[in-house]
């Protein structure tokens, strides 16, 4: 049965409301205000504003909003861009329609000094729209002539789906369109590519599974390049290596930058072993990412997030040459539990054989990384500079890394704990279970916590 409809929302206003938005074909989030700040600038809104108390019929503010709309709709659109280009005489007919609108405002503004600052502005804001096709297109000839050099041609995509594909990762942030997103074969391409967008001008942007929360993935210039690194998705399944300064083997993988996670999980586990680095998308996001944001997941309170696994890794620098970081006297568990934790920073040329200097050793003190008591969260964000570690892509593009991998204690128990009432009489409780356990882990046999959990009602 229908609930009775209250009778207040049945009640229709003399006067309805001002429209929210009066720009058309604008399903964005941006509002009016954005929109012409964007287009014709923010002094123009002033005026804007100031002019909706002198309005008669509204009719040219409409046709402005008309000209507003049709630019905003193509700007947003890639795929009518892509049709736009394509077919000139469509192009022309809808620039002329644009110019015409504003003229026919030019006519009905009697002089009006207010309304002849949104003609000039309207004017401009439409050379620009047409100015731009030219220049996307001619920069589409020269960037796919450069780029092509470096990869198949059909991994240079400025389609619409592609373009749409990496507007956005997982926090669904939308700025800019990139320009172009490459899609490369191999590892050894990607520094030829990065110098060749920045020959053209392009900010680089990486991207792997498109799962972060950061907006690291986000292109926030429409000249910028993606550059997805799905494809370099080998590892090599698990290998025994010698370390620098570990005593035994160890057991380790090496993998792609595209490999998902969920992959190198299953190589580890084939072989009786465990991949430290289980984020909750661990199904969608790829290693480089892992790297990128120094992933962590359940297992991160028995080993760490990346940063405690890797061995070593590889990147692109932002001017096109390769680093390759190497820890030396890995302690093959928490990161923070050394005095100081040793890493051997390599640079080369573009072709990953020039040595171009020494390399560099860098110290961190290891309590430095996190807090004493601080399970698998990192203190020191910047982790004092080293290279590509939770850099969210910013100081380069990880291509590949190796993890060690750790084997589970022969027993797992999981153990739920149940309070009733106020929470400030868990926490003591908490606190004292996992001292208690810290306390014994060196004891026979050993106990230690592989994970601690809150659960509240959302669960």
């Amino acid at each position: 049965m229908n609930a009775p409809i209250p009778a207040d929302l049945l009640h229709t206003d003399a006067m309805p409301s001002a429209r929210l938005r009066e720009i058309p074909y604008n399903y964005t989030s941006f509002s009016d205000r954005e929109i012409v700040i964007r287009f014709l600038g923010e002094e123009v809104w002033g005026v804007l504003n100031e002019l909706r108390g002198e309005r008669k019929t509204g009719r040219s503010a409409r046709m402005l909003f008309e000209v507003l709309g049709d630019l905003w709709v193509v700007s947003r659109n890639p795929y009518l861009q892509d049709d736009l280009l394509d077919n000139p005489k469509r192009r022309k007919a809808l620039i002329d329609a644009l110019y015409h609108r504003i003229a026919a405002i030019d006519e009905r503004s009697a002089g009006n000094d207010k309304v002849q600052k949104l003609v000039s502005a309207a004017k401009v804001a439409v050379e620009k729209f047409a100015d731009d096709f030219r220049s996307t297109y001619d920069l589409r000839k020269q960037a796919l002539q450069k780029l092509s050099k470096f990869t198949r041609k059909d991994n240079i995509q400025f389609d619409g789906l592609a373009r749409v594909s990496h507007v956005t990762d997982a926090t669904d942030w939308r700025v800019e369109y990139p320009f172009v997103v490459l899609n490369p074969d191999t590892e050894a391409e990607i520094a030829y590519l990065v110098k060749a967008c920045i020959e053209l001008g392009l900010t680089v942007i990486p991207r792997g599974g498109g799962t972060g929360y950061t907006g690291g993935a986000v292109p926030l210039t429409p000249l910028s390049a993606v550059i997805n690194t799905e494809k370099l998705d080998q590892h090599t399944g698990v290998q025994m290596r010698t370390l620098p300064g570990v005593a035994r083997q160890v057991a380790t993988i090496e993998c792609g930058a595209g490999v998902v996670t969920r992959r190198a999980m299953e190589a580890a586990s084939d072989a009786g072993l465990e991949f430290a680095c289980d984020p909750t998308s661990a199904d969608a996001c790829c290693i480089g990412g892992n790297v990128a944001v120094n992933a962590g997941g359940k297992k991160a309170v028995l080993w760490g997030t990346a940063l405690d696994n890797l061995a070593s890794w590889r990147m692109v620098t932002p001017d096109a040459n390769w680093l390759e970081i190497e820890r030396l006297d890995h302690n093959l568990g928490k990161i923070h539990d050394i005095e100081m934790a040793r890493f051997k920073v390599s640079r080369y040329d573009i072709d990953m054989k020039t040595l171009l200097s020494e390399p560099e050793i860098i110290e961190i003190p290891g309590p430095s990384f996190r807090k004493v008591g601080l399970g698998k969260d990192v203190t020191d964000k910047f982790l004092s500079g080293l290279p590509g570690v939770q850099k969210e892509g910013c100081d380069g593009l990880i291509t590949s890394a190796t993890f060690i991998l750790h084997r589970m204690p022969k027993y797992v128990r999981t153990i739920a704990l149940e309070f009733f009432g106020n929470v400030s009489h868990a926490v003591p409780a908490i606190v004292e279970i996992k001292d208690y356990l810290d306390a014994t882990a060196k004891q026979e046999p050993a106990v230690i916590m592989a994970g601690l959990e809150h659960m509240d009602e959302r669960y």
